[in-house]
Formats: structure tokens, C-alpha cells, sequence
């Protein structure tokens, strides 16, 4: 029993001595009543609580519940600027927080003026737009019309020498008369090959030659024979032709002659014909639809196909015997 109580008088002496000169030393000064009043009869296990409490406050700036302080103390002067600055320092962050929250709410609200849509692009683009379509309609009428106009105008090439087109032929007239390619010499001629009972082809081609006849001769005066040559003279008659060239134009002069004469013909003129959708006696025949420009000597001067008007074929005929005549010349 002695022992023990000694132990804990001499344990009790110590921890008193040390907080008295931890609590007075030169970075804080508390008041020792706090620790002068503590009974003599505390445990040493409470000692070195209030201790560990002491060690704490110091140790965070925050005041201690065991302890009284003073208005006066050194603790409250080194804690209350410390507190004000740091309460300066949340303040002030507290107020950049708010400041930039609100900048961010102005800038929320704000209208975006300076995006990369507006709508004078919008107007630009609308623009660019039209004008494209515009752009490319008009090139495109213009391919289109180029490529009638190639196809429709006259075209003047090299002539290189002559065809070989054209040549003696014995026929039969409309009216019956016997004839040769001499009938035909000191005048310009336009030979188109067909047949009288052909549904369409044969009648456009005669309506047109017969409208480029009298062009020709209303523009430049010049006198042009057409010539209607059958490539049908099983059906086509001396009869049947006069009755057929009379629907076109006074001046045409029908022809016909035997199977073989008008073979001669074809073969000397190059024409390709042959019969097609034979039913007995009703048959069309198939050929080519081409008319040629011949000359007061009867040589080949140049053919016009079907893709002429009558309006090109008359400025075409004229445009020949001009050229023709200045060669001649």
C-alpha cells in the first residue's frame, strides 16, 4: 500500500511540473489556474488527459472546454487573427466563387453573337446556292443547244477527190417516157429513192424536199429538179407513180423501170433497200433515206440525211451551188 501511494504522489508530482512548464513556455502563455485547481486527489490517468486535451488545443488553435481563458491572453490574441484571416481568406474565396458563379450565370444568359452560324451565313449560303443552280442550268441549255446546232447545221469538210456515187441508169418516167441520167444534165438535181406505199418515211421526206424546192428558189432563184427514183417496181407502176408524185409538188418527176434497171440504179448510188414483213402481196420495203445534190453534169456534189428541216435543206442546196459555181469560177 505504501509503495503504491508513493508511486502515484511521486507520478502526480511530475505530470504537474511538466504541464507547468510546457503551458509557460515561449510560444503560448495559458493561465495556470486551470491546472493549479486540479485536485490533488486526480488520478494520474486523468492528469495525463487534461494532458492530451492541453496538446490538442495548442496543437489546432481550438479552445479547450477544460480550460478557462482569460480576455487578456496571448491564446485568444494569436488565435483571433489567425481565425480573422482565415475567415478573410474563405471569405475572399467565397467571394471568388461567388463572383465567377455569377460570371457564369451572366455568361449563361448572354445571347451568343459571335458563333460560327449567323445569319448573314445563312444569307451567304443561300446565295452561293442559287447561283450554282443558276450556273449550272445555263451551261447545261447551252450543251443542249450546241448539240442540236451540230447536229441540224450544215457542216463543211476537206473534200478529198470525189464519192463514187452516181451513174448511168435506164428508167421510165411517170409519164411513161423512157429517160437517162443525160435527161437530167444542165440542171441541178435532188434524187431521193423510196416507194409509194410506204406509211410515213417516204411522205415527211417528199414534203420536205417539196418545201426546200420552193425555198430555194424564193431565196436565190435557182432552179432544182426533184426526182423520186422507186425502189418497189413489183407494185410501183407508171400509173401508180403519176398519181403519187402529183400529191407533193407539180415539178417531181417520178421513176420506175424493171427490177433489174432499178437495182442498176441503186447499187450506182449507193442505196441499201430490201424488203421486209412480206404477207403476200403486201410487203414494206426497207431503205435508205438519203437525198443527193447532183450537179448540171450529174456528179455527186453532197447528201443530206433525214436529220435536215426543210428550212437546213434549202440553205444547205444553196450554199453547194454557190460554193460549186466559185470552184467552177
Amino acid at each position: 500500500m505504501a509503495s503504491a501511494f508513493l508511486r502515484n504522489s511521486s507520478l502526480r508530482q511530475i505530470c504537474y511540473s511538466f504541464n507547468s512548464r510546457f503551458i509557460s513556455s515561449r510560444f503560448h502563455s495559458l493561465p495556470d489556474k486551470s491546472l493549479q485547481n486540479t485536485p490533488p486527489s486526480t488520478s494520474p490517468y486523468e492528469l495525463l488527459r487534461a494532458f492530451s486535451a492541453n496538446s490538442r488545443f495548442l496543437c489546432t488553435n481550438a479552445p479547450n472546454p477544460g480550460v478557462a481563458q482569460s480576455p487578456g491572453s496571448n491564446v485568444n490574441a494569436a488565435v483571433q487573427p489567425a481565425a480573422s484571416a482565415q475567415g478573410g481568406s474563405e471569405n475572399k474565396n467565397d467571394g471568388g466563387q461567388s463572383s465567377g458563379g455569377s460570371e457564369n450565370t451572366q455568361q449563361e444568359g448572354k445571347s451568343v453573337r459571335g458563333g460560327p452560324v449567323s445569319w448573314m451565313s445563312f444569307f451567304l449560303l443561300f446565295c452561293t446556292g442559287v447561283g450554282l443552280v443558276y450556273y449550272y442550268d445555263r451551261e447545261k441549255k447551252r450543251h443542249i443547244e450546241g448539240l442540236n446546232k451540230a447536229s441540224t447545221a450544215v457542216k463543211q469538210g476537206p473534200s478529198v477527190g470525189k464519192a463514187a456515187i452516181g451513174g448511168p441508169f435506164n428508167l421510165i418516167d411517170h409519164n411513161g417516157k423512157a429517160v437517162t441520167e443525160k435527161d437530167f444534165l444542165g440542171k441541178w438535181n435532188l434524187f431521193y429513192f423510196g416507194f409509194t406505199h410506204c406509211p410515213d418515211i417516204c411522205p415527211d421526206e417528199l414534203i420536205k424536199l417539196a418545201s426546200a424546192i420552193d425555198k430555194i428558189k424564193a431565196k436565190s432563184g435557182l432552179e432544182v429538179v426533184p426526182v423520186f427514183i422507186s425502189v418497189d417496181p413489183e407494185r410501183d407502176t407508171v400509173e401508180q407513180v403519176r398519181e403519187y408524185v402529183k400529191e407533193f409538188h407539180p415539178k417531181l418527176i417520178g421513176l420506175t423501170g424493171s427490177p433489174e434497171e432499178v437495182k442498176k440504179t441503186a447499187r450506182a448510188y449507193r442505196v441499201y433497200y430490201m424488203k421486209t414483213e412480206e404477207e403476200g402481196s403486201d410487203y414494206l420495203v426497207d431503205h435508205s433515206i438519203v437525198m443527193y445534190l447532183m450537179d448540171p453534169n450529174m456528179e455527186f456534189v453532197k447528201f443530206f440525211g433525214k436529220n435536215f428541216d426543210d428550212a437546213s435543206l434549202a440553205d444547205g442546196v444553196i450554199q453547194e451551188i454557190k460554193q460549186h459555181k466559185k470552184v467552177k469560177a
